[in-house]
């Protein structure tokens, strides 16, 4: 039997169509330990969401117990992780092998796995901006680039780190963004960390730094084609198992797209 799961908060909450006879659960309300252990052998798990969905599975079950084969049916708005594995929308979409192994987070009193991103700096105030206009308008259609545009201009400020990766100190001034990957994308089609491989056992640190907001606008543009690396002078990738940011100030931050504010440090290990 197969068993779908989907995401209400997904796709601007916009439940997806399928045959009624067909099992359709909340992937939200959904005891994992319980319904996985439920299963028969032989019976398949859609997913019908995004990056957020996954997610929440691997948040919520302990992945390397998986006996049964997991599927995406993407149905995101953001799709970060189907486009890092080169994937488009409109097919099921085999996830175990991407299920395992994975990075934890420790920022605040949260200790997280995360698929894409822990992300730092400007990307956490898209995130939290974006999170105030759902608030007040929800049927609003986001536009992040707009959000971050915006911020590079007028409401975000940058900064001073203090990195740590592998036990190599650095540090950077006038940062604007300190995301670690595991993918090569976040924030909908941003290729932060062009060389970043899912598939490998390191991470990329990314500092994205400049004094002038001019020169920080013009090159973000090219963060879609992962062009901005060649600005050497503005942008610093560090790879690496072990990372810790630090900021001089508080900044919002996010991890697959939630949001954490006033965040100050975090701790990332894989």
């Amino acid at each position: 039997m197969k068993y779908y799961l989907y995401n209400p908060l997904s796709n601007n909450g916009l439940k997806p169509q399928i045959n009624p006879s067909l099992k359709l659960l909340d992937a939200t309300k959904t005891d994992y330990e319980q319904f996985f252990s439920s299963l028969e052998a032989e019976d398949e798990v859609v997913l019908i969401g995004g990056d957020g969905t996954i997610n929440h599975l691997v948040n919520h079950y302990d992945c390397s117990k998986l006996k049964n084969n997991v599927y995406l049916f993407p149905n995101g708005t953001g799709n970060d992780f189907i486009n890092d594995i080169n994937e488009k929308p409109g097919k099921e979409i085999l996830l175990n092998k991407y299920l395992v192994n994975l990075p934890t987070v420790k920022v605040k009193d949260i200790e997280k796995k995360f698929i894409n991103n822990m992300g730092f700096g400007i990307d956490g105030y898209c995130c939290e901006t974006a999170d105030k206009i759902r608030e007040r308008s929800p049927d609003k259609k986001i536009s992040y680039p707009l959000i971050a545009i915006m911020g590079l201009l007028f409401h975000f400020r940058p900064c001073h780190a203090s990195v740590e990766v592998d036990g190599e100190k650095y540090e950077f001034d006038n940062v604007w963004l300190a995301p670690t990957m595991k993918g090569r994308f976040y924030g909908g089609g941003l290729m932060i960390a062009p060389d970043q491989d899912r598939n490998s056992d390191t991470l990329s640190v990314v500092l994205y730094m400049t004094k002038s907001k001019l020169k920080a606008l013009m090159v973000f543009p090219s963060i879609f084609q992962g062009k901005h690396v060649e600005k050497k002078d503005m942008v610093k990738v560090i790879k690496g198992r072990k990372v810790h940011v630090k900021f001089s100030r508080p900044c919002p931050a996010q991890i697959d797209g939630d949001t954490l504010l006033d965040v100050r440090e975090y701790s990332v290990e894989i």
